[in-house]
């Protein structure tokens, strides 16, 4: 490594944040990033390790010793290329990944780990501005053509690398733009669409072809499609003008929560709530927008969504903001000699948690109270947990007023009709039926279709995403052409 000793010699240095008063008053990022200097010094840090178990602790297996150390020698264009090998869209990553390589960074055993995260970031932002990222097109054309049905970050990937290999790819979104859940259902303020739109443009130089608006499906006549799709084409029509079909939606299936006053309005699930305020930030028109301005707001689900729902309420104007999480509040510190290098359990406070936020834990939502059809209050308990099941502490149950409730318990699957109208065979959890090992890696039971990401392996990180979109372009170019050149 460049700096031998330079773990022993710095401190892990975050990036930082505007203040809360200044970021509230608008959706924009306000990460700070490291500068040269600083993201040198953090690279300084990685250590000569050996075995590098950040590699494995990354979903992509970013190639991070080695990136780390041309930033360390300030070789910013190579250290972009060492990136780009593993990672299509490290802007994407370098913003919203939780960094899991991270929590498996040696150092991290018995000190604060290497700041990968904040290092991919540089990169990348680096890149784009010395006008480094520019369009790889093939040069050679096959003459196969692919359909990759959704746009988010498993469909942007496995459509990217197809192209590159010399296929016609045509990538189908029932959104009215593409990205999917990074489109709709992440908040501008950790990650503006313009890094969409850059990557978009760097894709159609390369050949892709996208068409929004446009749901896949067998419906009847007369069906609303989407909110937003215009048109629909069915599953028979793309395996007929296609060599191959991937399907790369997102796991949209909401869990409900089935208790007395569930049907009252005022409450929504998250994904009704956030992909609206980032259509009026996009410039959209939208009529019975949900608000928060004003209001009581409960958030029920303690991860991501349910954090970033506080950020955009925040953002609004509410009363108050008050998250349920139904688990017990983890520890503060994880007992790293139990559980490094793996993901850990601990206490995980949020940018938008600081920008103010009760959190309650060990909490269940009894049931929702209402006047005149909408929700007024939330009666709930507290609950401990013994020998796996979960018991109600007596003489814990409390009534709270709730102008506006929003349910961010995650996603149980893909929204079905699209598995069902290729009849794709379902896992257990509904998401498609397709192993990422063997001779069909990726496929499905119907020939010609392919499924990733969180259609084949149900919600997950964009990241992970990433690496099924480009382990299944292989698969899929392996079974167009016998053989692929593609990265595994």
């Amino acid at each position: 490594m460049g700096k031998i000793t330079g773990f022993m010699e710095f401190e892990r240095l975050e990036e930082g944040y505007l203040p809360v008063e200044q970021r509230l008053k608008n959706y924009k990022e306000f990460v700070i990033g490291l500068d040269d200097t600083q993201a040198k010094t953090q690279a300084a840090r990685c250590m000569d390790c050996g075995t590098p178990f950040c590699n494995n602790g990354c979903p992509v297996n970013n190639i991070i010793p080695d990136f780390n150390d041309l930033v360390y020698q300030q070789d910013w264009r190579n250290a972009l290329d060492v990136l780009h090998s593993t990672n299509n869209f490290p802007e994407f990553t370098g913003r919203i990944c939780p960094a899991p390589c991270e929590a498996a960074c040696t150092l991290n055993v018995n000190d604060d780990p290497v700041g990968i995260k904040s290092i991919e970031h540089a990169i990348i932002d680096r890149g784009w501005a010395e006008g480094w990222v520019l369009p790889q097109p093939a040069t050679r054309k096959t003459g196969k053509k692919i359909a990759v049905v959704g746009s988010g970050p498993a469909g942007l990937a496995a459509a990217q690398q197809l192209a590159r290999a010399g296929h016609d790819v045509t990538v189908f979104e029932k959104n009215d733009r593409v990205g999917g859940l990074l489109r709709y259902g992440i908040p501008d303020f950790k990650m503006e669409k313009h890094h969409i739109d850059r990557r978009v443009g760097q894709m159609q130089a390369e050949g892709v072809t996208f068409k929004t608006g446009v749901l896949v499906a067998e419906l009847p006549k007369g069906t609303t499609v989407t909110n937003w799709a215009k048109e629909t084409i069915a599953p028979k029509e793309l395996l007929g003008q296609f060599d191959a079909v991937l399907l790369t939606g997102g796991a949209e299936q909401p869990r409900d929560l089935p208790v007395p006053g569930r049907e009252l309005k005022g409450i929504h699930f998250a994904m009704e709530f956030l992909p609206q305020q980032n259509k009026i930030n996009a410039g959209d028109s939208l009529e019975g927008q949900i608000r928060a301005d004003g209001k009581h707001v409960i958030v029920i689900g303690g991860g991501d969504t349910g954090s970033d729902c506080v950020g955009t309420s925040n953002r609004h104007g509410a009363a108050s903001v008050t998250q349920f999480e139904l688990l017990p509040q983890p520890p503060e510190q994880e007992n790293k000699p139990l559980v490094w290098p793996y993901w850990p359990i601990k206490m995980r406070t949020s940018s938008s948690h600081e920008e103010g936020c009760e959190r309650e834990f060990a909490i269940a939502t009894k049931e929702f109270s209402g006047e005149n059809g909408r929700v007024v209050g939330l009666k709930s308990v507290h609950v401990e947990w013994k020998d796996g099941k979960m018991i109600e502490v007596p003489g814990t149950e409390k009534t709270m007023k709730a102008d506006l409730v929003l349910l961010a318990m995650g996603f149980v699957s893909p929204v079905g009709s699209v598995l069902e109208a290729f009849g794709v065979d379902k896992d257990a959890r509904g998401n498609a039926k397709a192993a990422t090992d063997g001779d069909r890696c990726y496929a499905t039971n119907v020939k010609k279709v392919f499924a990733a990401g969180d259609m084949r392996r149900g919600q997950s990180l964009v990241v992970w995403a990433i690496r099924e979109g480009r382990q299944a372009a292989r698969a899929v170019d392996e079974f167009l052409m016998g053989e692929s050149s593609l990265p595994r």
